[in-house]
């Protein structure tokens, strides 16, 4: 499944504002949504980690064009047929981070694969190419 494209204008918080240089103002950035495409939950973009603690990532969360609120959440415990673990959080909506496919991410390494083929074996067909 293909990864959610909604994005989010996060603000600094007002912390962060305080401590600035004068004439310095922190900008807001976009954060995009990390779940699988055409979840029914609010969106969500992992911000930091703090040491892989339980409860020790800050989350980002949004639904609609609705105010952002940081979270601490608790990884997935979910791991794959490589013992990989999920990067999401725990009870997150749709797919498992393997499940999902950032369409940009894949455009770029198709591009970059016709380009160097002895880099990205596992992108060539069946003709070589």
């Amino acid at each position: 499944m293909n990864q959610c494209t909604t994005v989010a204008l996060l603000p600094p918080p007002d912390h962060l504002i305080a401590l600035a240089t004068p004439g310095c103002r922190p900008e807001a950035g976009y954060v995009l949504c990390e779940l699988g495409e055409k979840h029914d939950d609010q969106h969500a973009a992992m911000l930091w980690d703090e040491g892989g603690r339980p409860g020790s990532a800050v989350w980002v969360r949004w639904k609609g064009s609705g105010l952002a609120r940081l979270t601490p959440l608790p990884w997935c415990p979910a791991l794959d047929t490589r013992n990989e673990a999920c990067e999401l959080f725990a009870a997150h909506p749709s797919g498992h981070s393997w499940e999902v496919t950032d369409p940009t991410d894949e455009a770029v390494t198709l591009v970059l694969a016709r380009q160097h083929p002895h880099l990205f074996p596992e992108y060539r067909g069946e003709d070589g190419s």
